[in-house]
């Protein structure tokens, strides 16, 4: 789970240990134990937003509840093991397993107190999670004093019990039509509470969810979804990489494999029905429900907890166009009409790759805070020489770009778009064609638009920018300098 980056920020974690203090060489052993975990992403917003059906669509099994319970009020980690196994971990460090439920699930009801628990650790055979591990959060804004409590405990507000979602290195925020002011509040208290990395979109990417309920019954809700999404994207430009529009009901059906050959079966009965009566009977749950149809009540119901009314108008015209269509093709198009494939891109392209350099940031920030607040002067003057030493080391320049885009990115250093833009592709990529726009180009060219760049950035420095930008600009000229050195090699 290590990358060249976190490799040798690991390294420098072991040498520093052997040159500080007990206590303080025991937080410096964790930093650097905890960069061989898998990343791991928090999924944060408000109450009944979706967080938990997104959880399970993101692991590909049903296993986060999403009714509300003592499960959904407290921070639940989902990570890979061996076998399938549920610890509640309490604030004093006692842990008491469960076993998923019948349904394999974890259990509505956790056997202690809510206000007892720190965390509930959920390990999956899941592949999904072999390189992830999913942080599922309380919901914001609960309406009793009690949750509202919890919920900002979720997000960092309250040290005790945030510290599961602050060890979070990246964060995914889940939104429900407008964004609101205590979801911006939100977004920076788990910020705040977490690393500075956090605070960026370099690794932080929004999510609006439930887009099959912005329209009403069986209509097609992706000509809003796409323009409301685009805007809430511009108006947290500087929080979140993306918002992601995804109808979630519809994406944890398909990738949990819970639509059935029964279902399909039940679906293509309702296909069969004449185009008014059938759009009748999709206008409202309750006429779903209630109206004459050649499906039972009991596989209606279900039908709608996998699907609702705007999965079950897409399956039946699918079915309608090509009776032919079997469960599984029927099952793929699903998923593909649930949006889930951009956001898989999405966090691939946001976290997955850019990992390696995600979490040597976070460790790097965390040896900078322990130094700030470590009350030895000789354990702060080892670490903090340690950094430095690791700084100015040429491979890990990268976490000066890092650093630098960041603050770009954050808007604390305005730099014309598409400057940012090549600053944050050359900070979190390693493919030169990527970064450097070239997408055809061997070694010669590639070089030559390296040199190119590293002129543009120094030319840059010297003459139009300010100060903080100049910085900005020099560690993008040596960064872009030493791209060049590479693609000759």
């Amino acid at each position: 789970m290590t990358g060249p980056l976190t490799t040798g920020v690991a390294t420098l974690c072991h040498e520093i240990v052997s040159r500080i203090s007990s206590d303080a060489g025991g937080q410096v052993r964790q930093i650097g134990e905890r960069l061989h975990d898998p990343l791991r992403v928090a999924i944060a917003g408000r109450l009944k937003a979706g967080k938990s059906t997104l959880v399970n669509a993101l692991i590909g099994r049903r296993v986060a509840p999403t009714a509300a319970g003592e499960c959904t009020r407290v921070v639940t980690r989902f990570r890979y093991g061996p076998a399938d196994r549920i610890d509640v971990v309490a604030r004093d460090g006692a842990r008491t397993s469960l076993p998923l439920d019948e349904d394999g699930m974890v259990p509505r009801r956790l056997g202690v107190p809510a206000a007892r628990i720190a965390y509930v650790d959920v390990t999956l055979t899941s592949d999904r999670l072999r390189d992830l591990t999913v942080v599922d959060t309380p919901g914001l804004a609960s309406t009793d004093t009690a949750g509202s409590a919890r919920a900002e405990e979720a997000v960092g507000i309250d040290e005790d019990s945030a510290v599961e979602v602050a060890a979070a290195e990246a964060v995914v925020y889940v939104f429900t039509q407008a964004v609101r002011a205590d979801d911006l509040a939100a977004l920076e208290a788990f910020h705040a509470a977490s690393t500075r990395m956090a605070t960026s979109p370099i690794n932080a990417i929004g999510v609006l969810a439930k887009v099959d309920t912005l329209v009403g019954g069986a209509a097609d809700p992706w000509p809003v979804a796409g323009p409301l999404a685009r805007q809430q994207a511009r108006l947290l430009a500087r929080t979140v990489a993306d918002v992601v529009p995804v109808a979630g009901l519809l994406a944890e059906t398909a990738g949990a494999g819970r639509l059935t050959a029964a279902d399909r079966a039940a679906l293509a009965a309702l296909a069969g029905l004449p185009v008014d009566e059938l759009g009748l009977l999709l206008l409202s749950v309750d006429l779903f429900r209630s109206r004459p149809a050649p499906v039972g009540a009991e596989q209606r119901e279900r039908l709608l907890t996998r699907l609702d009314l705007y999965g079950i108008g897409f399956a039946c015209a699918q079915l309608a166009a090509d009776p032919r269509i079997g469960t599984g093709e029927l099952v793929r198009r699903v998923e593909a009409a649930s949006g889930f494939d951009r956001l898989r891109h999405t966090v691939d392209a946001t976290f997955r790759w850019r990992s390696d350099a995600i979490k040597a940031g976070w460790a790097l920030t965390r040896l900078e805070r322990l130094a700030g607040r470590t009350a030895d002067p000789r354990d702060r003057e080892a670490i903090r020489d340690g950094l430095e030493r690791a700084l100015r080391d040429p491979a890990y320049h990268r976490l000066r770009l890092l650093d630098a885009a960041q603050r770009a990115a954050t808007g604390a250093v305005v730099l014309p778009q598409p400057w940012e833009q090549e600053l944050i592709r050359l900070a979190t990529s390693d493919d030169p064609r990527w970064i450097l726009g070239v997408p055809e180009g061997d070694a010669g060219e590639l070089t030559a638009a390296a040199v190119a760049a590293a002129g543009r950035w120094r030319a840059y420095a010297v003459d139009g920018a300010g100060p903080a930008q100049a910085r900005i600009a020099q560690v993008a000229h040596r960064g872009f300098h030493l791209l060049a050195q590479e693609v000759r090699a």
